[in-house]
């Protein structure tokens, strides 16, 4: 018997890695991550590229975000790694901190121990380690329910019935429907009410989200130990994502090319726009183009850790994609039918008061956030390459745009990059440095932060359309 990193007893057991097949013991070797561990918060990012983003005077962020950052210091007084990768971009960390402290320390339908466990249950689907050791370390300090560490099956049915929708919400949210919404409000003395489960819903969602930006931007742990086990291997091996000759023959092509092909579409676009057959015919290239990016690289079912698969259950559940190959799809999801700005916002905001605000204002600060450059190119606008990033993961997520033209994102989005985003919104776990590193050579970190930050706001806003539309189904 060893006591795991969180307290916990747990009898040891060998486990083989997923990644590079090594067999790691859980009581030598807890900590798995794919690609080249350096210290500091990012195993991506030079550390004093961070520390240089801190040590900006003066700080451009608002006495309020100050007080919020002071509150999630620890007793060292120092910001854990999330935080301080996301101070690369200061005006979007002051809105994440802004929503994620409401969220979980605010007036709300749910007591705050409940918020922390759904974290939990919600990082625990992509096992990532980095929030669930956070927040069962939250758990601890609140010092109630501390049998619910030991397992899902330890916490109360309550919580365990909202396991159906955490897993469908995390992997296939196209899925829910309005019988999961009945299943969680009528079921006697543990059922949800509305505000409690919008509650979840948002906390669900941002928290799935938040581990595809602690994968994709090489969060490191905490507290690295000596024995923890980092993997230097990389998922692909030698399949490396294809990239176009011109790009991969030199990273300065690459920043060129890109931006004269921005510049020809925002011509072509003043020239003459794209007819409606046309837009919806691009939008259905795009989405079955989808399927070949990153095909045949996550077939293999990746092992968890003890201390993560304890809180979840039905592991085999994961990502499949919106349009597949040979089956009957669900019917895309019209924006136009229901929008975050027409219809979730407004319904969010009525049944959590507040949130709906913050959440509003977090999306638009990530789509609007821009320093006017591109690498070592200044004066540049950038609205047409963040929008195709966004509207990518939506499209991956069966979710349509009228007004826009997804030509766009094959133009402006070359393979390597597809392979990153699908692989951080859809299979985050599976992220590697090979991955990072294999597009936008030129670029600066804080541009690919930008890029991580646009993917998890893209996703978060697509599992809660998903399951507001739903909600409002059983409503009406």
């Amino acid at each position: 018997m060893s006591v795991s990193a969180d307290g916990l007893a747990s009898s040891c057991s060998c486990r083989v890695c997923s990644v590079c097949q090594k067999t790691l013991c859980d009581k030598e070797a807890d900590i798995c991550i794919p690609g080249h561990y350096t210290p500091g918060p990012s195993s991506f990012i030079p550390e004093h590229e961070i520390i240089e983003a801190w040590s900006v005077e003066p700080w451009p962020v608002d006495p309020h975000t100050e007080l919020l950052l002071a509150e999630f210091c620890s007793p060292s007084g120092r910001l854990d790694h999330l935080t301080q990768v996301m101070g690369l971009h200061p005006h979007y960390l002051q809105s994440f901190l802004r929503s994620q402290v409401y969220l979980l320390r605010r007036d709300g339908p749910l007591p705050l121990h409940y918020r922390h466990y759904i974290a939990i249950m919600a990082a625990a689907r992509h096992q990532c380690w980095f929030l669930v050791s956070l927040h069962i370390q939250e758990f601890y300090r609140l010092g109630v329910c501390s049998d619910w560490l030991h397992g899902l099956k330890h916490a109360n049915q309550k919580l365990r019935n909202l396991n159906d929708l955490n897993k469908i919400l995390a992997h296939r949210p196209w899925l829910i429907t309005k019988e999961h919404i009945e299943n969680l409000v009528k079921t006697g003395e543990h059922s949800w009410s509305l505000a409690e489960l919008v509650h979840a819903v948002v906390l669900l969602a941002h928290f799935h989200a938040l581990a595809s930006f602690v994968f994709g931007s090489g969060i490191n742990p905490e507290t690295p130990t000596p024995t923890s086990t980092y993997c230097s291997c990389e998922i692909n091996g030698n399949n490396q994502p294809e990239q176009d000759v011109l790009l991969s023959s030199s990273p300065e092509s690459e920043l060129e090319c890109l931006m004269e092909r921005m510049k020809r579409l925002q011509e072509e676009k003043e020239e003459e726009e794209a007819t409606e057959e046309e837009m919806f015919t691009r939008f259905e290239k795009e989405k079955e183009e989808s399927l070949l990016v990153g095909s045949g690289v996550f077939n293999d079912k990746v092992t968890l850790s003890s201390r993560v698969s304890r809180f979840v259950e039905d592991d085999s559940f994961g990502y499949q994609d919106f349009a597949r190959q040979g089956e009957d799809n669900p019917p895309t999801f019209r924006a136009q039918d229901y929008s975050w700005e027409d219809h979730g916002f407004s319904l969010v905001n009525r049944l959590y008061s507040d949130i709906g605000l913050l959440l509003d204002e977090k999306f638009r600060t990530v789509c609007d956030l821009t320093y006017y450059n591109m690498a070592s190119h200044e004066g540049v606008d950038t609205s047409m390459l963040r929008r195709a990033l966004f509207n990518y993961v939506h499209c991956m997520y069966g979710i349509r745009y009228d007004d826009y033209d997804y030509g766009e994102v094959n133009q402006l989005l070359e393979r390597s990059l597809k392979v990153y985003i699908k692989t951080v919104t859809c299979y985050p776990e599976r992220t590697t440095r090979r991955m990072y590193d294999s597009y936008w050579h030129q670029f600066r970190h804080s541009e690919k932060v930008h890029v991580n930050l646009l993917l998890m706001e893209a996703r978060m806003q697509a599992e809660l359309l998903y399951t507001l539309r739903a909600i409002t189904q059983y409503m009406t």
